[in-house]
């Protein structure tokens, strides 16, 4: 049986959609990603779209999502936030786990490159945890 993750951010258009993105890429056949927002900004930042590009994913296919559209996946096996701390309510997991990331935003391209690498890298940390 496939473990289920959950990647939560605030807007859930940047860190938590390249999070889920990196899940898919990785943990093909072995894991089901989901990705949410506490605030969901209802757009997928074109900064994430393009980066994740250069990797060979499309992101413009995802969508910003709140917590509501995605508990009906619940329970999972972990759900990860993105260091939003009390603005993440609770959803039924396993285990939590809290990744202070920078909000990418507005940073410029290679900060912005630099923070979905060590989105990458920590999502590899996490799969191998599950």
């Amino acid at each position: 049986m496939n473990k289920k993750i959950l990647f939560v951010c605030i807007e859930n258009s940047n860190r938590s959609q390249m999070s889920q993105a990196f899940a898919k890429m990785f943990g093909a056949g072995e894991v089901e990603a989901y990705s949410a927002g506490s605030k969901p900004s209802g757009v997928v930042n074109p900064k994430a779209i393009a980066a994740m590009q250069e990797l060979g994913y499309d992101l413009s296919r995802h969508d910003s999502k709140s917590l509501d559209e995605v508990k009906r996946f619940a329970p999972f096996d972990a759900v990860v936030t993105m260091g939003c701390g009390d603005a993440c309510p609770w959803m039924p997991a396993k285990k939590f786990i809290d990744w202070q990331i920078p909000d990418p935003k507005n940073m410029d391209r290679e900060a912005f490159n630099e923070v979905r690498d060590l989105v990458a890298e920590k999502v590899k940390a996490v799969l191998k945890e599950l």
